[in-house]
């Protein structure tokens, strides 16, 4: 009888370990984080994937697209158990929203990933933002204005780097549209990171499509940011064309290009 109370011991210990396993691999999700103002729709979260055994890891916020209006958060899969904590960061879309809260909720969500990602696995000094089209737009809005992480006491250059893809370098159109302005109405002021161009910001990756298949120029935007960025001083920012790509067809080589860069820079650190 001990012996089999034994054997049950054991193999509860084995079950749960297994279990345990399971849930390493599986997102932590919808983890709220501090913002202003009402949230019905439950925007302002975290969703958090760490690879199994993890610790000290890089870190990498994403932030999706949907031009600020749609779109939702998710675990980018080509992301998942590739040595980083990948951390899905939410925030509210026009119109429920008017610039520049989305930004606010940006920048709220980095905060708390700063203050809390050691309990998940990641090294707080190798945070890394990322995004696609909108989200591109707000990594680069939060690393490159530094007003919005100084509110929460962070400076924007502990991070450790900035990959976008495709994204908007004048005033978001969605920003425009607010203010009654027609798409190809070009606006370059405090709300575009081309206006925040600064040599001491955190080292850069900028990727695009096909100026032909591109959305609005998109591609000729980061070309421009990438030739005024290196012009003004800075010494590690990179643009990468990717041949025949339209704007979602950036987003596969781009993950490539993200794990790649984050590796690079995170042992440099």
């Amino acid at each position: 009888m001990g012996k089999n109370l034994i054997a049950q011991f054991y193999c509860a210990i084995f079950s749960l370990g297994l279990a345990l396993r399971a849930l390493a691999l599986d997102p932590v999700v919808g983890i709220p984080y501090p913002h202003k103002g009402e949230d019905p729709e439950g925007r302002c979260a975290v969703d958090i994937h760490t690879p199994e055994g993890a610790g000290n890891l890089p870190v990498i916020v994403w932030f999706h697209g949907g031009g600020l209006t749609q779109g939702s958060r998710g675990i980018p899969a080509e992301l998942a158990n590739q040595g980083c904590v990948v951390v899905a960061a939410g925030y509210r879309l026009s119109p429920q929203v008017r610039c520049p809260v989305y930004i606010e909720d940006a920048a709220s969500a980095v905060a708390w990933v700063f203050e809390n990602i050691r309990s998940y696995g990641g090294n707080p000094e190798k945070i890394f933002l990322s995004g696609g089209s909108a989200g591109g737009y707000l990594a680069c809005m939060v690393t490159l204005d530094e007003k919005y992480l100084a509110t929460h006491g962070i400076d924007a250059n502990q991070i450790a780097g900035l990959v976008s893809y495709t994204g908007q370098m004048v005033t978001h159109f969605t920003v425009r549209q607010e203010r009654g302005v027609q798409n190809l109405q070009v606006i370059v002021d405090e709300m575009a990171p081309l206006y925040h161009i600064r040599k001491d910001a955190p080292p850069m990756l900028l990727t695009a499509g096909d100026p032909e298949k591109e959305l609005f120029g998109r591609f000729e935007e980061n070309a421009f940011f990438h030739r005024l960025a290196t012009l003004a001083g800075h010494p590690d920012i990179e643009f990468v064309q990717i041949p025949g790509a339209d704007h979602a067809g950036v987003t596969p080589p781009s993950h490539t290009l993200l794990l790649k860069f984050v590796r690079t820079h995170s042992a440099s650190r």
